[in-house]
């Protein structure tokens, strides 16, 4: 029971983490980061005493051939002189000598060999880090770019929803607006209709025959003739003024 507990427990602390995770990549890749500073900082520890055991080994290697030297010197020397036994011993030592430098020199290629490889190998574990995390980065740049845009266009789309919405109210003011301006029409409509107008076509009659008149009056006076209207016959003389041109005439 206990055991079933602890895997729950487990299970939703797992939750628990992977959420967080997926929430804060830009911590999760920092935290790798960091723990790939310290992992290269362990290696290069390690690579430091590889080096150091590669820079003792050529030391040997120098001392060896400085022995080699000196031992092939005496023994050669020895020789010229005569002196068998001690030319003996010290090319008994020479070869000592030279086994082990061929020894430590094989060692010292070895060593080198492998600092090599182990520094080709950093280096290259080094840059595949840093590419796999400039790749995380650019990605975790695009989610977080392609998630804002996911939440403008859901915005977009819930305004668009709101302002379709409102479309209910619109086609009901409208229809207000519609059916009031009817009524304000038919009122119109009906006020005009309600006018007397007899008292003013009989007046506008009137004030039109006055006006006809009052222009004949005037072309008859003046001596013009109206335009559809009969030409006026010309005035006749008088009787005293015959006379006295036939008087004048004797």
């Amino acid at each position: 029971m206990f055991g079933r507990i602890g895997n729950l427990l487990k299970a939703f602390l797992n939750i628990f983490v992977s959420s967080v995770e997926r929430q804060n990549p830009e911590a999760l890749l920092q935290l790798e980061k960091e723990n790939l500073r310290k992992q290269i900082g362990n290696f290069n520890q390690g690579l430091a005493s590889h080096a150091g055991l590669a820079e003792r080994l050529m030391g040997q290697v120098r001392k060896l051939e400085a022995d080699q030297n000196d031992l092939r010197a005496k023994a050669s020397a020895h020789l010229k002189a005569g002196n068998k036994s001690a030319a003996g011993q010290y090319a008994l030592r020479l070869q000592t000598v030279e086994r082990e430098l061929a020894e430590n020199r094989r060692q010292l290629e070895q060593a080198e060999t492998t600092y090599q490889n182990m520094v080709k190998a950093r280096d290259v574990a080094i840059s595949s880090a840093r590419a796999k995390m400039e790749s995380l980065r650019g990605a975790i740049a695009d989610m977080r770019m392609n998630s804002a845009m996911a939440e403008m266009h859901e915005m977009a789309a819930g305004m668009i929803g709101e302002i379709g919405g409102g479309g209910d109210t619109l086609n009901r003011l409208h229809e207000m607006v519609e059916e009031e301006r009817q009524k304000s029409a038919g009122r119109a409509r009906v006020a005009k209709d309600s006018i007397d107008m007899t008292d003013i076509n009989i007046k506008e009659s009137e004030m039109n025959a006055l006006a006809d008149q009052a222009l004949a009056d005037f072309a008859a006076r003046e001596g013009l003739a109206l335009e559809g209207a009969p030409a006026a016959a010309p005035a006749p003389r008088a009787m005293g003024g015959a006379s006295e041109g036939a008087a004048e005439k004797n």
